[in-house]
């Protein structure tokens, strides 16, 4: 999930890019809605971004169209503080009387709002929608749970490495073009610069840790029946683990510094010129360059296992849904479609940065933005989620893949152990959630 394009304000920029919800609300009964009404005043909530203002003259916009093409049928939109949106979210699953129709929400909480009964399943109308077929396979994926659809992708979110130029052409060497090559570049820099990151590498940060996991054939979860297992201590995610955790030490990133740090303050270490490498997103491309190291850098795919490939990287981002409890249906999905579509997303580029979901429109927003190149590529090379789980919260917020990483980097378990414990955590997760 990735709430802001913009990483400059800590606080609100992991929240995304793709981590859950810390809390969903719990399971309710009958949170239908009786009647489909074709007039009245559709209730929106939407996320506060850092800097709002682009962001609400697009949603503007969207919404003129919509009512200019629906007769008595107005929108009011409200922007809900990140911090407070599983409260929000909570109390309107609760009290579908004061709930609004839709809801941007992280594509993570997906499975848990519709485990939930929050949001509805909106299959048919997804189908039958002409943008839909372009959208990327990634972001579908997002809002989709048991083979039905729960909403329509608002943008997407992928990470990738941000280098050096001027530290490589000092050192006369050139872009990592394999996993191996990356993990010896870093040492390598390390070594000439002892003062510098190699490649700034964070024991909480999750998803800078996925793709070196799934680049070596690893998973988090398998799906087994109608639920998961977890897959976290097989032989090839502990290949990955062990590729991640080999880049903390004395040689390119101290665990003593490195261990506690998560995504923002890796790419804080590499905008303020203190790391030679860092895996960011392309919502973090404002604060680098905001940073001292603008003109100096480059983004490539992060690579894989074999040379010239690309590692899987996970698909962050935001979704709206409609609410099970709306009473204006028909009109909830027309302006669910409104915000998302193309038009849309291609104005939402422009304003805001974010990564549109659809192939042909985020093509055209690269041949606009070159710095957007890397990140398309990564997409089209095959981007990957988390399991499509209630449980996926629970996981994210108990910290459970932060605290193996860290165990491991500190010397207290080895991967074996680490991984089977966090396995054991997982399943009981899973378990729990059905």
């Amino acid at each position: 999930m990735k709430l802001s394009a913009r990483i400059a304000a800590p606080a609100a920029a992991l929240v995304l890019a793709g981590l859950t919800a810390t809390a969903c609300a719990p399971q309710t009964s009958d949170t239908g809605a009786k009647g489909d009404e074709k007039t009245g005043t559709l209730r929106v909530w939407l996320f506060q971004e850092v800097g709002n203002k682009p962001k609400e003259k697009v949603v503007d916009t969207a919404v003129a169209a919509f009512e200019k093409a629906h007769e008595g049928a107005k929108a009011e939109i409200e922007y809900i503080p990140v911090e407070t949106r599983a409260q929000r979210v909570k109390a309107a699953f609760n009290d579908p009387k004061s709930a609004p129709d839709l809801i941007e929400y992280g594509n993570t909480d997906t499975a848990g709002y519709v485990k939930d009964g929050g949001l509805a399943d909106i299959t048919a109308e997804f189908g039958d929608w002409a943008d839909a077929k372009d959208t990327d396979p990634a972001a579908r994926q997002s809002v989709t749970v048991g083979e039905k659809v729960y909403g329509a992708p608002l943008f997407v979110g992928v990470r990738a490495l941000y280098y050096r130029t001027d530290v490589f052409a000092d050192l006369g060497i050139e872009a990592p073009k394999s996993q191996a090559e990356l993990i010896s570049t870093a040492k390598k820099v390390h070594k000439a610069k002892p003062g510098m990151y190699g490649l700034a590498v964070g024991g909480a940060y999750t998803y800078g840790a996925m793709p070196f996991i799934w680049a070596n054939g690893g998973e988090l979860a398998d799906r087994d029946g109608s639920s998961y297992k977890a897959a976290i201590n097989s032989p090839k995610a502990r290949e990955g683990i062990e590729a991640y955790t080999s880049l903390f030490g004395d040689g390119n990133c101290p665990p003593a510094k490195c261990a506690a740090m998560g995504g923002n303050a890796t790419v804080t270490a590499f905008a303020s010129g203190k790391a030679a490498m860092a895996i960011g997103g392309d919502f973090s491309h404002a604060a680098v360059e905001a940073g001292s190291v603008k003109g100096k850098y480059a983004v490539v795919p992060l690579p894989g296992v074999a040379e010239g490939s690309v590692a899987p990287a996970f698909a962050g981002g935001n979704n709206i849904g409609v609410l099970k409890s709306s009473k204006h249906r028909t009109l909830a999905v027309a302006l669910m479609k409104e915000l998302t579509g193309k038009e849309t997303q291609a104005r939402m580029f422009d304003a805001m940065g974010f990564l549109p979901t659809y192939s042909d429109v985020r093509a055209a927003a690269a041949k606009r933005e070159p710095f957007v190149e890397p990140f398309v590529r990564t997409l089209a090379a095959g981007a990957k989620f988390v399991p499509a789980s209630p449980a996926w919260g629970q996981i994210d917020s108990s910290l459970i893949l932060p605290t193996m990483f860290q165990e491991i980097v500190s010397g207290r378990k080895d991967v074996a152990k680490a991984s089977d414990d966090a396995a054991k955590k997982m399943d009981a997760a899973f378990a729990d959630a059905g």
